[in-house]
């Protein structure tokens, strides 16, 4: 009997330490965790729970109230107080476990943000008798969240008023978003993100579709900056030029991990642009007829004089020869005339010809290579309404030449303008013209215009004056070229491509003489 005693009393001890040992890992769990009845009266708080409460569960007894009520007035918020009690009562009537968040007050007046669960414990025939709950406080996490969701608000609101059309592609490139701008031009919902693989599929202009498609896909390839201009439908069905870019952002590794993108309206531009180009064909074009009428008109003038005289003399000279007896004293006389009347014609045809020669200029040491960039530049535009691009190869480190940079322009443009309107008659052009720049011997520098287009078919006569293949050409630019390019003791020459197209090129001395 005293043995029966003495173990039952060890069992006891064992039992107590083992009650300690779990309440002091109760305490020492880093949530609140609490305990209810079946009818949802707390029964215990562990010790970081009341801390943070200031109370404990004698502390909410009060007359006529229920321990449940005390708690749920006193340290939930009231913002959050009629559904933590409906979610808690629910939970209680239907055993469903019990999760929420909510806000307690800390002993200090100030309310926290938790996460609370609770789970009931049955016994062997099913029956809840007691629930079991913990809370995390997860405030810090709220707040950051929050701060979160209001820095992506104003983001969100200022990618809105960027006053372009922004997007972001993944990098597969299937668009994942556009901004309220993109998708009011696009009449698409901003939030239908299914819809915008259907709608980025139809809006490209059906010439510029296949590009934009080759172009893309090779920047999704390669990792390479997007660049190029291209029609957008609008929601109207009206096209509209836009200038559209592209950059990968990456991840630490390197890795792509999306696209951002963004197209400006250029629309207004292009048509200003296109305007602008074809008043400034009118006007050439007005002049130049100008000048030749002006010049045709001079010719006659200057010409017929002359020969209006050589014709009277000559009539002269015959009646004086057939007189009985010939008066020979006369017609030599008369003869004379008409040779200096010749040497008057001659003396205008020689004016004519002066008005294509170059006299000297004054010249100055130029870079040849930032002259090149700078003409290239100026055509740029020119070309691309042509569906032409301008490639260039500037071998560096180049001397300056000494030369007249109007001059070497007007070359330039020359053999550009040929060089496009070649790639624009040709059908399986790769609409590509090359402007490369190397030394030509120890002493001179060479540029060279190459074109994959149709090719000089007369190649012995291109430089012949007023020799043209071009229905409204006047046959002067390559031999006004070659005239101002041997003008600074350089020369200027074309072959025909062994595959198609033609280069035409010229070099000039490194120390450039003067000729009239």
């Amino acid at each position: 009997m005293q043995m029966e005693i003495a173990n039952q009393m060890q069992a006891e001890e064992a039992l107590r330490d083992r009650e300690r040992e779990l309440s002091l890992l109760v305490d020492m769990v880093p949530s609140h965790l609490w305990r209810l009845t079946p009818e949802g009266e707390p029964t215990f708080f562990n010790r970081r729970m009341t801390d943070f409460l200031g109370l404990d569960v004698p502390d909410t007894d009060k007359p006529g109230m229920s321990r449940l009520d005390v708690l749920i007035s006193t340290v939930l918020h009231p913002q959050d107080a009629v559904e933590f009690g409906e979610t808690l009562r629910n939970s209680l009537a239907t055993g469903v476990p019990f999760s929420l968040k909510y806000r307690l007050r800390r002993t200090d007046g100030l309310y926290r943000w938790m996460s609370s669960r609770a789970e009931p414990l049955r016994d062997h025939t099913g029956r809840i008798v007691q629930w079991y709950g913990l809370c995390h406080d997860i405030d810090d996490l709220v707040t950051a969240q929050e701060a979160l969701h209001d820095r992506e608000r104003e983001l969100s609101l200022l990618v809105d008023m960027v006053p372009s059309n922004l997007w972001r592609l993944t990098p597969q490139g299937e668009t994942t978003l556009v901004n309220k701008r993109m998708a009011d031009f696009l009449g698409m919902d901003l939030d239908d993100t299914q819809q915008l693989a259907v709608v980025f599929d139809t809006i490209f202009h059906p010439d510029d579709a296949g590009e934009v498609e080759a172009v893309l896909g090779s920047c999704l390839r390669t990792g390479e900056r997007f660049s190029m201009k291209y029609r957008l439908r609008r929601s109207d069905g009206v096209y509209r030029w836009m200038s559209g870019r592209a950059e990968p952002l990456r991840d630490e590794d390197g890795n792509i991990v999306q696209w951002f993108g963004l197209c400006h309206d250029i629309d207004d531009q292009m048509h200003a642009e296109d305007a602008l180009r074809r008043a400034y064909d009118k006007l050439a074009q007005a002049t130049q007829a100008a000048s030749l009428a002006e010049l045709s008109a001079s010719i006659a003038h200057e010409v017929n004089q002359p020969l209006a005289a050589i014709v009277a003399n000559s009539h002269a000279c015959y009646r004086w020869l057939s007189a009985t007896p010939p008066n020979v004293e006369r017609a030599k006389i008369t003869a004379e005339r008409i040779t200096r009347d010749a040497n008057s014609a001659a003396d205008v045809v020689s004016r004519v010809r002066a008005l294509f020669r170059r006299t000297p200029h004054a010249r100055s040491p130029e870079d040849v290579n930032r002259l090149t960039s700078e003409v290239c530049q100026l055509m740029v535009d020119e070309a691309a309404a042509k569906n032409v691009r301008i490639r260039t190869e500037l071998a560096p480190d180049l001397p300056s030449v000494a030369l007249d940079r109007v001059q070497i322009q007007q070359v330039l443009v020359n053999l550009i303008r040929n060089g496009v309107e070649a790639i624009e008659a040709a059908d399986d052009s790769q609409h590509v013209l090359q402007i490369l720049s190397c030394f030509d011997g120890p002493d001179a520098v060479r540029i060279e215009v190459r074109d994959d287009g149709t090719g000089f078919k007369d190649a012995e006569r291109v430089f012949e004056p007023f020799f043209t293949t071009k229905p409204h050409g006047m046959g002067m630019g390559l031999a006004i070229c070659r005239s101002i390019i041997e003008s600074h003791g350089g020369r200027l020459w074309m072959a025909n491509n062994e595959m198609r197209g033609a280069t035409v090129a010229f070099k000039l001395p490194l120390a450039a003489s003067e000729t009239p």
